[in-house]
């Protein structure tokens, strides 16, 4: 299974729409998560049009989005528990932070909040953070993420917008 992830959209403030070719890869996907700061609903209807969406609120999410969406949750694909978090505070000690949010036995944890890309392995934990797709204030680039999971097996990859 294939799952598009991405983060900090921050539509319309840091860009008016998303990217072509996050809209492109996410046609392909067969879910897609968003770890918050997606300022308008209307973010998550376009995305649903691609296939369907499960997000979280972040930090800079107001009424509109935080009262439709949970601050976490635990999304099962095949026979992999991925959390999805938006993060909060210092990118110093985050993972751990966010760590303590799920049960032990979950595989992989996707956050956003740093819009700094992000694939790494710890405690048998995949971390994994998509960048921004629309902002570049923390980062050295836009970007998003795919996650493919195979039964107990989940690997992600970063994809860097030109």
């Amino acid at each position: 299974m294939q799952i598009g992830i991405t983060s900090d959209t921050h539509i319309p403030v840091r860009a008016h729409s998303l990217p072509a070719i996050l809209i492109q890869e996410f046609s392909k996907v067969d879910l897609i998560l968003h770890a918050g700061d997606i300022l308008t609903m209307d973010v998550l209807r376009e995305l649903e049009k691609l296939a369907p969406v499960k997000a979280v609120y972040g930090n800079m999410d107001k009424t509109e989005t935080s009262e439709r969406l949970e601050e976490k949750i635990i999304v099962e694909v095949e026979d992999v528990k991925i959390g999805l978090i938006h993060g909060i505070g210092s990118k110093i000690g985050l993972a751990s932070r966010i760590k303590k949010e799920f049960p032990k036995d979950i595989d992989c944890i996707v956050y956003g909040h740093t819009h700094v890309p992000e694939c790494r392995l710890e405690d048998n934990i995949l971390f994994f953070n998509p960048g921004s797709p629309t902002d570049t204030v923390f980062a050295p680039y836009r970007s998003f993420g795919i996650l493919e999971v195979n039964g107990k097996r989940i690997k992600g990859r970063l994809v860097k917008i030109d």
